[in-house]
């Protein structure tokens, strides 16, 4: 309450000052003391205007050059996914335009801004409309804004597009407050169904452990990718709306709470590769040189130094989706064919797993909740298969 009042007596003095300000400048232009008070604009008011605007135009070049040289260093470098050159020529032809555009405008504005500022006995030419102009600048950018989303609707109409005879691996992608999991759909390569009424223990996915093609399935908690596969994500979120964002292979999806949406992408390049890439080894020496400085200052305070960073790729959640968003990631590893099926065969399928944890003995009370984990759920709303052909997973191309 006290802070309210507080808020409501600096308004109400905010006006009474502004009040006693118009009343100042009423008598001083009555008594005829200063022109100030007819607020009209002199030549050296327009000439100092027309000066400040080219200021601010220098202002905005010198900023726009500053923040290239000191922050280009930044933007992601090479792609790791095949179609990720097609997203990076999209964005760079973008950039270009938007450079282009906006100095040219800008100079123009500003000089005009000059030029033609108000001087005593200088009347404005005004006439209603020109047809030539008026056709020239709607046309102009009508055509170059139709160019931009024809070749974007061309990107990702090819990115997106599987088709149902490809050879893809399908693995589920699993969002939830806030974490990630990934599901391997197995030898079938086809994903068991699921819904979150199945969450039970072990079964943290939700998956039905009474569908046959769920049976093979693999839950992990690091994402493992063999380099030259394409990959069919299927996405699903157990609570908000979260988005899958995966910088480096050029890669995001919303993952929307009671339905299944899709990417697909094939990594090119292994771990290992990207780590060994020029590019990356300076920004991994950049960001190590800044985490030895705050170590020093850790170290004086009496705290732990930092761990030196390690490149990996990464996948984020790329919405606001609550407290801890900034914290919700999976390491990605990508693996060469022979290194992946190794990992691959050291997990235990979500059967297996299911099975051991319901093989312990019970410890929950009399009367509590039957376990779902095999029962039938009807209307399913989570059912997730992959029409495409099916691939032994252990059957990965180079």
């Amino acid at each position: 309450m006290t802070t309210l009042l507080v808020i409501v007596i600096l308004v109400l003095l905010s006006i009474a000052l502004w009040q006693l300000t118009k009343i100042f400048d009423l008598t001083q232009a009555v008594n005829g003391i200063t022109d100030s008070g007819t607020q009209v604009a002199t030549d050296k008011d327009n000439n100092i205007q027309g000066y400040l605007m080219f200021g601010f135009l220098a202002f905005i070049y010198i900023l726009t050059i500053y923040g290239l040289l000191n922050w280009g260093h930044f933007v992601l470098g090479t792609p790791a996914s095949a179609h990720g050159a097609q997203v990076d020529n999209l964005m760079n032809i973008t950039w270009v335009l938007i450079f282009f555009v906006q100095t040219v405008t800008q100079a123009l504005l500003h000089y005009f801004a000059f030029k033609y500022r108000g001087r005593q006995g200088q009347t404005a030419l005004y006439f209603a409309d020109n047809d030539k102009l008026e056709f020239v600048w709607s046309v102009i950018p009508a055509v170059v804004l139709a160019g931009l989303i024809l070749y974007g609707l061309y990107a990702w109409t090819n990115i997106m597009f599987v088709d149902e005879d490809e050879d893809v691996m399908v693995v589920e992608l699993y969002a939830k407050q806030f974490s990630w999991e990934a599901r391997y759909s197995g030898e079938d390569n086809h994903l068991g169904k699921a819904n979150v009424r199945y969450i039970e223990g072990v079964n943290t996915l939700g998956v039905d452990m009474s569908d046959p093609n769920a049976q093979d399935d693999k839950v992990v908690n690091e994402l493992h990718l063999p380099k030259g596969k394409k990959i069919l994500f299927k996405i699903r979120s157990q609570d908000v709306l979260h988005s899958a964002y995966m910088p480096h292979f050029r890669a995001q999806m919303n993952c929307v709470p009671g339905m299944v949406t899709q990417f697909s992408f094939e990594p090119i390049y292994t771990t290992a590769e990207m780590r060994d890439m020029g590019f990356m080894q300076e920004k991994v020496a950049h960001i190590n040189d800044i985490r030895a400085k705050k170590s020093a200052e850790l170290v004086a305070k009496g705290l732990p130094p930092l761990d030196p960073y390690t490149f990996d790729y990464l996948l984020l959640c790329n919405k606001i989706c609550g407290a801890s968003h900034y914290n919700m990631q999976m390491k990605i590893v990508v693996d060469t064919p022979e290194d992946f099926k190794a990992w691959y065969e050291t997990k235990e399928t979500l059967a297996s797993a299911v099975k051991a944890a319901n093989a312990k003995p019970e410890t929950t009370e009399p009367g509590s909740a039957p376990d779902t984990a095999k029962a039938s759920v009807p209307g399913d709303t989570a059912s997730v298969k992959q029409d495409a052909k099916p691939v032994a997973m252990a059957s990965v191309k180079k």
